[in-house]
């Protein structure tokens, strides 16, 4: 039978790590998250530890001895996006939940995994599971999923991505996505003469509009998951620090997010149509849309400990799971119940994290068809 999961210790260790502000521009911090990992991974017996590095970004794979492609794998990233005040990286428990910045993207599945391998080798040791822990999701995993799996080598059976979903909704497609600067060119002049210069500003902010405009006709109202490309501006910005001179450069970033049959390159040409001549468009990072196949099994083990159906859903958002399923990889996408995620009160719930831990649990075990 499977055992009961060890409420305490996930709930610690989430917590132990959500404290760590393990962002893009601090790495000493995300090696602290590498070295939690360690610490509680480097007493079990009958394991190996790797770690490689792909511009300054780390990865660690965890195998038994003697498995190098492990029928399934765990598969979770360890950094989290930049909050501009430091104080932010805090850790608090209220109504079941665990709040703090990365606890349901994607700290706390990090420790369920962790927990269940280290019981799964126990009970069962060379039991062929494996982890990988990666650093570089939250700006495009290119240096972390897509680097173990395209420069690496690593194979596995199945993955398990708790990335993505819900308890009950089980992700079998995911947009594509795009990131784009934007940028336009002017000439500095005094704001009390406009009409001496062209003001770079005011350029992109125009070409930002037919852009947003233009993809509000691309919406379609038969799509309750919101199934057609979005445009989004994240960042607007100049080099200006005057209040009364006309910027001679702008800036700006866009979140683009589309399905099939549109690709990269029609994305990309089409917002360079309607953006206008006057600016310049760079692709800064771009993935194709992704199809998964979730294991029938994982479905029926779902179905079988909750008594509620699985829904097969798609989703806007991305993941690693993409630098995966490219190689014909089933790829398991659902996670527990999290919330206000990217935010300062993202939260993941506590119950579900039990939950997804006897899920997880099982289904490993009839997969590998080893009794409990």
């Amino acid at each position: 039978m499977p055992s009961s999961p060890p409420i305490d210790r996930l709930v610690t260790l989430t917590r132990d790590l959500i404290v760590i502000p393990s962002t893009e521009s601090r790495p000493e911090e995300r090696a602290r998250c590498f070295t939690l990992l360690r610490n509680h991974l480097e007493s079990l017996p009958g394991i190996q530890i790797r770690e490689y590095q792909s511009e300054g970004f780390v990865s660690m794979t965890v195998m038994p001895q003697g498995v190098e492609r492990p029928g399934i794998l765990m598969v979770a990233h360890l950094d989290v996006i930049e909050h501009p005040h430091p104080e932010a990286y805090t850790s608090r428990l209220a109504d079941g939940r665990i709040y703090g910045p990365g606890s349901g993207d994607m700290k706390g599945q990090g420790a369920i995994m962790l927990e269940l391998f280290r019981d799964l080798q126990r009970r069962h040791p060379g039991l062929s599971v494996g982890l990988a822990y990666t650093s570089d999701e939250e700006r495009g995993g290119e240096n972390g999923v897509r680097h173990l799996f395209e420069d690496i080598g690593l194979r596995c059976g199945l993955a398990i991505v708790p990335d993505g979903g819900s308890i009950h909704d089980v992700t079998v497609a995911e947009k594509g996505i795009l990131h784009l600067k934007l940028s336009a060119q002017g000439r500095e002049s005094h704001a009390a003469r406009p009409w001496l210069a062209a003001n770079a500003l005011t350029t992109l902010v125009r070409g930002i509009q037919r852009l947003c405009d233009h993809f509000e006709t691309l919406k379609t109202t038969d799509s309750n998951d919101h199934w057609y490309p979005t445009c989004v501006p994240t960042i607007l910005q100049t080099a200006n620090q005057t209040i009364n001179c006309i910027p001679g450069e702008a800036e700006a970033f866009i979140d683009l997010r589309f399905p099939p049959p549109h690709t990269r390159e029609s994305l990309l040409a089409l917002v360079r149509e309607v953006a206008g001549p006057e600016i310049h468009v760079e692709c800064t990072m771009g993935a194709e849309s992704t199809h998964l196949a979730p294991d029938p099994l994982y479905l029926q083990v779902t179905e079988d400990l909750t008594g509620e159906a699985v829904r097969l859903v798609r989703a806007s958002g991305g993941s690693d799971a993409r630098f995966i399923a490219q190689f014909g990889i089933p790829v398991v996408l659902s996670r527990p119940l999290v919330g206000n995620l990217h935010g300062l009160d993202e939260w993941i719930d506590i119950e579900s994290m039990g939950l997804y831990y006897r899920i997880c649990e099982e289904f490993i075990l009839r997969k590998l068809g080893v009794a409990g």
